[in-house]
């Protein structure tokens, strides 16, 4: 759906960047083709990438590491080292470095590109993605604090024996300042500029599944787009389909009919109609 989503944008002459965020990613296999973390041209109008998010959080780890060394005393680097290893392997940790390329993307649209079509994994993990800036931007808040306390204890002492009166630069708050800055950023963006479109197949567990993504972005601010409701048979349950429309056709719905073949490539992808339901 995402890749044919991105198809239509680039077919009306917008210049469209398509990434994904679903560690086990499959945009690849939709577009036929082969696809790493620096985005490549796959048709007219149209980049796609599927991001790397181990190499993503080793790249994040190496830059903490190297701010730890810049501000911090050689003899406590050996702990350091071993919390931000065993941070790495951490829950969220993934979901973390996403968020970073995801904002990366965002920061070149406009500008680079015209439009941005993300891929997203499975309802929590989309979740997740789209709360991250929120979740972390108290946290950083709380090191900034921390680290302020120890920069002006640092400048006390300094001035009481005799050191430079004149406060010097930290780095490290700078960074931390800076990057709580940019999560706000996106998190406004996210909640102002981008529309969420939810796919759902007419099954009742996975309607109920998305009914609670529904309420749950809508609750925290983000804007739902057509859901769009796939692998439609011939014959779909009337119930289900009642219930659909029911929950969410203030939204829109589109309905994608259960086709005998998977369309991937570009053109059976241009093929998918969506008919409103």
């Amino acid at each position: 759906m995402a890749a044919s989503a991105a198809l239509a944008l680039a077919d009306r002459g917008l210049r469209t960047l398509l990434i994904s965020t679903d560690p086990a990613h499959s945009l690849g296999d939709a577009l036929e083709t082969r696809l790493g973390e620096s985005p490549r041209r796959v048709a007219e109008n149209l980049w796609a990438a599927e991001p790397d998010a181990e190499a993503a959080v080793r790249r994040r780890v190496k830059q903490v590491t190297d701010d730890a060394y810049a501000a911090l005393p050689r003899e406590i680097m050996p702990a350091v080292q071993r919390h931000l290893d065993h941070a790495a392997a951490g829950p969220g940790m993934t979901e973390s470095a996403l968020n970073d390329l995801l904002i990366d993307a965002m920061d070149r649209v406009p500008g680079e590109w015209d439009r941005l079509v993300v891929d997203s994994a499975p309802t929590g993990h989309l979740l997740r993605m789209l709360h991250m800036p929120t979740l972390l931007t108290p946290w950083l808040e709380g090191l900034a604090r921390q680290r302020e306390r120890a920069v002006d204890a640092d400048r006390f002492a300094a001035g009481v024996v005799g050191g430079s009166a004149e406060p010097e630069r930290d780095p490290l708050l700078d960074k931390l300042h800076a990057r709580r800055l940019r999560l706000e950023r996106a998190a406004e963006r996210l909640r102002g500029e981008a529309a969420v479109h939810l796919v759902l197949l007419p099954r009742r567990m996975v309607l109920a599944e998305t009914e609670r993504a529904a309420d749950e972005l809508s609750a925290a601010g983000f804007h739902l787009g057509p859901v769009v409701l796939n692998q439609v048979p011939e014959t779909p349950d009337a119930a289900v389909v009642e219930a659909v429309r029911a929950r969410f056709g203030r939204y829109g719905i589109r309905r994608c009919r259960l086709r005998d073949e998977e369309p991937t490539g570009a053109d059976r992808l241009r093929t998918l109609a969506l008919s409103p339901l």
